[in-house]
């Protein structure tokens, strides 16, 4: 198999191209600049310049490939049309530019649960729920996947629904260890118990793998569920004792957990995004996001996802001591 992988120098596509090169795989990277190329390189994938965004930009990237696993996409943003521009129209000039193809590759969809929304009545979410994002970063992956599907009477489009990702490189979990391994402190959001579903990298590129070989296709028009799949690990742990694994896995044997009430998180992400937006510079913790925090649990259920094989290579303990231990070995702990 002969692959693209957009957004290929981001935190999930260096674990995906490492995954599909492991197994064989002929991987073609696609980064936006000249300075992400070497670290793909170095592991032995083709690179080649293109950005979402630029329609122009995207056929020779796309020429040639079995498969196009669509990572690009921003997570944070000052504005949300900006997380319009890169989330639901780069799905679109994705799709079109494979729709182009005399013989339109696969396109593998990587979504998130936040275009889904939080568990309904708490239970975990499963593709035949209705979608329901409540933030505008939900809804612009949301958006992203119907631009997709769009395409689905002339492309292949399968589209993969994870939860919170972790693992070595990424830079967002890693809010979470940091006050654990300073302080012993772990802070909730919320004053009621609320879950949430986590998969490490690795497990998330092996369920890409099988989505893209094995997983069914959408169709305009008819039930998305049929071509849709949520990635979950092993374990949906409450918030708090998310802390005390993190706790575990660095070492630390008290966690004190801090609970604080949802008007609280709201003023304090609003305050944070003010001083973003002053700096010109986006930041991870933001309205956005405690409007997510504060929707509920968020859970989603795995059962779709292990009818094509997936199962979770190691606990989710086992992942987050893998972690940390990657997190102290480059000193950010």
């Amino acid at each position: 198999m002969k692959a693209l992988v957009t957004g290929a120098n981001g935190f999930i596509g260096e674990h995906l191209v490492k995954t599909l090169l492991e197994h064989g795989d002929a991987v073609r990277a696609m980064v936006r600049r000249e300075q992400s190329a070497p670290p793909l390189k170095a592991l032995g994938a083709e690179v080649v310049l293109g950005d979402v965004t630029q329609p122009g930009t995207l056929a020779p990237a796309i020429e040639g490939v079995d498969v196009v696993f669509h990572l690009a996409g921003l997570v944070k943003a000052l504005r949300a049309e900006e997380l319009f521009k890169v989330n639901e129209a780069g799905s679109h000039h994705i799709a079109a530019a494979c729709a182009r193809r005399a013989s339109p590759p696969v396109l593998v969809v990587v979504s998130s649960l936040a275009a889904a929304g939080p568990a309904p009545n708490g239970q975990p979410r499963t593709e035949n729920d209705p979608a329901s994002p409540v933030s505008n970063y939900g809804r612009s992956k949301r958006a992203g996947e119907v631009a997709a599907v769009k395409f689905s009477r002339d492309v292949p489009v399968t589209i993969v629904r994870p939860p919170v990702v972790f693992g070595e490189g990424d830079t967002h979990t890693f809010l979470l260890f940091q006050p654990i391994v300073r302080h012993g402190v772990h802070a909730v959001p919320g004053l009621k118990p609320r879950k949430v579903s986590l998969v490490h990298a690795n497990d998330l590129a092996e369920a890409l793998r099988l989505a893209a070989g094995k997983g069914a296709r959408v169709r305009d028009g008819g039930a998305e569920a049929e071509g849709c799949y949520f990635v979950a690990g092993d374990q949906d742990p409450a918030y708090d004792e998310l802390g005390r694994l993190i706790g575990a896995a660095v070492g630390r044997r008290r966690v004190i957990v801090v609970r604080t009430p949802d008007w609280m998180n709201h003023c304090a992400g609003a305050a944070s995004e003010l001083v973003s937006r002053l700096r010109g510079q986006p930041a991870i913790f933001n309205l956005d996001k405690m409007r997510e925090a504060s929707a509920g649990s968020w859970v989603c259920s795995s059962n779709r996802i292990q009818e094509l094989g997936f199962r979770v290579g190691r606990s989710l303990p086992d992942r987050l001591r893998q972690t940390a231990a990657w997190y102290a070995s480059k000193g950010w702990l």
